[in-house]
C-alpha cells in the first residue's frame, strides 16, 4: 500500500506542477456552471407556469438529474486529458525503464497511477459541484439521489480511466493516447444507439456494453447491482489489460 500511495501522490503533484490540473478544474467547473445556470433558469420559468396551473416540479428530476447527466457527457472529453500522460509521458522521457526495473510491482504501479486519475476526476467533480449548494440554499432537493448520481459518475470515470490507462501504455505520444481514449469512450457511449433500430442478439449485446443504460439508473438515483457489476468489471478489464501491457514492456526493457 505504501508504494501505491507514493506513486499516487507523485502523479497528483505532477498534475498541479503544471497548468494541466488547474485547467481541467477550471474548464469542468465553468462548463458545469454554465449548464447549471441554464437548467435552473429553465426550471424557474417552468416552475412559475406550473404554479399558475396549480402544479409542482421536482428539483431532483428537472435540475439535479440533467446536471449529473451533463457532467457524465463532459467527462468523456476530459477523461482522455487525465490519462493520456500517465504512461505515455514516462515512455517519451525514457523514465519508464526506471519504473519497470524498480522494486515496485506492476500492480502497485498501475493502481497508484489509476488512483491518481480517479482522485483528479473526483476533485473536478467536487469543484464543479459547488453550484449544487445553491439548490439547498434556495430549494429543497433530495440529497440521497444526488449522492447516488455522484457515485455513478465516479464508477463510470473509474472504468473509462482504467481503459485510458491501458491505452497510455501502448504509445509514447500523448496526443495519440488521448485521442484513442476519447474514441473508445465515445464508442462505449454510443453503442446503445444500435438498439434503437435493431433487435438482433448482437445489437442487444452492443446495447449492454454501452455506458448509457448502466449510468441512467444512477442518474435517476437508483443503485442497480447489475450496473455496479458492469462498471466494476469494465474497470478490472482495463486494469488487467494495463498489467499485461506493462508485463510486455518489462520483458522488452
Amino acid at each position: 500500500m505504501r508504494n501505491i500511495w507514493t506513486i499516487c501522490k507523485k502523479e497528483m503533484k505532477s498534475y498541479f506542477s503544471s497548468p494541466v490540473g488547474y485547467l481541467l478544474l477550471t474548464m469542468f467547473a465553468l462548463i458545469i456552471g454554465f449548464f447549471f445556470w441554464n437548467v435552473v433558469g429553465y426550471f424557474a420559468m417552468m416552475g412559475q407556469r406550473q404554479m399558475q396551473m396549480g402544479g409542482n416540479m421536482n428539483v431532483n428530476e428537472f435540475v439535479v438529474r440533467p446536471l449529473i447527466q451533463n457532467m457524465s457527457v463532459v467527462g468523456l472529453f476530459l477523461i482522455p486529458l487525465i490519462t493520456m500522460r500517465l504512461f505515455a509521458e514516462e515512455k517519451r522521457q525514457g523514465t519508464i525503464e526506471l519504473l519497470l526495473t524498480s522494486p515496485i510491482s506492476d500492480i502497485e504501479m498501475l493502481v497508484g497511477k489509476w488512483l491518481s486519475a480517479v482522485f483528479m476526476y473526483g476533485a473536478m467533480v467536487a469543484f464543479a459541484s459547488i453550484s449544487f449548494f445553491f439548490l439547498f440554499a434556495y430549494g429543497n432537493p433530495d440529497l440521497k439521489p444526488m449522492l447516488v448520481g455522484f457515485l455513478g459518475l465516479m464508477l463510470q470515470a473509474g472504468a473509462l480511466l482504467s481503459l485510458g490507462l491501458f491505452i497510455s501504455t501502448t504509445t509514447k505520444n500523448q496526443i495519440i493516447a488521448g485521442s484513442t481514449t476519447f474514441g473508445v469512450s465515445l464508442l462505449l457511449w454510443t453503442f446503445e444507439w444500435v438498439a434503437g433500430y435493431e433487435t438482433a442478439a448482437w445489437a442487444k449485446v452492443m446495447s449492454y456494453i454501452s455506458v448509457i443504460p448502466h449510468f441512467e439508473s444512477f442518474a435517476r438515483g437508483v443503485i442497480d447491482t447489475k450496473d455496479v457489476i458492469y462498471f466494476v468489471s469494465l474497470t478490472f478489464l482495463g486494469l488487467f489489460l494495463t498489467a499485461r501491457s506493462l508485463e510486455s514492456l518489462r520483458w522488452r526493457s
